[in-house]
């Protein structure tokens, strides 16, 4: 049990970590162009400097919905770990994690939305760039996703022993 709960726990803390870096990184989509490679992300555009993303004022509401889901996802995970940490040493024997499964699947429906929006509305889509594929960040949001919907699961099935 002890070691499920130590396994458990360094997932969690993974996700929080990947789920920082998808957010934080600016590498969701890459592109070359005829003055070389570029990435870009929820925040910034980088050729070989960085500067504000611009996006049509069409888009700009879905980037924005993106970045708040990406932030609550980091929030709820964040707060369910630490909800977590207290249940371990409050919960009695024999009751189940309900909460922090209730919390890590807010996040999960977060990281769901966020990178579904950024799926429909800004896969491959910034003119004068060729050749465009998803950058590790958009793939890491993708597997925070599934980690943080299998934590979730654990949480609520999970009984403190």
């Amino acid at each position: 049990m002890l070691v499920l709960l130590a396994g458990i726990f360094v997932v969690h803390i993974a996700t929080v970590i990947m789920l920082f870096v998808s957010t934080i990184a600016n590498v969701w989509m890459v592109a070359s162009s005829n003055f070389g490679t570029a990435s870009w992300g929820l925040w910034l555009l980088c050729n070989n400097t960085c500067g504000q993303l611009v996006v049509s004022s069409r888009d700009e509401a879905s980037l924005k919905a993106v970045q708040a889901f990406m932030v609550l996802s980091i929030i709820f995970s964040v707060i369910a770990l630490v909800m977590f940490i207290v249940q371990l040493f409050t919960l009695e024997k024999g009751k189940r994690f309900y909460i922090t499964g209730a919390i890590m699947l807010v996040c999960w429906m977060c990281i769901l939305i966020g990178v579904s929006i950024y799926t429909a509305r800004f896969t491959g889509k910034l003119s004068g760039f060729t050749s465009s594929h998803h950058g590790y960040c958009f793939i890491l949001a993708w597997i925070c996703f599934c980690f943080s919907f299998i934590i979730s699961i654990l949480y609520l099935v999970l009984r403190k022993k």
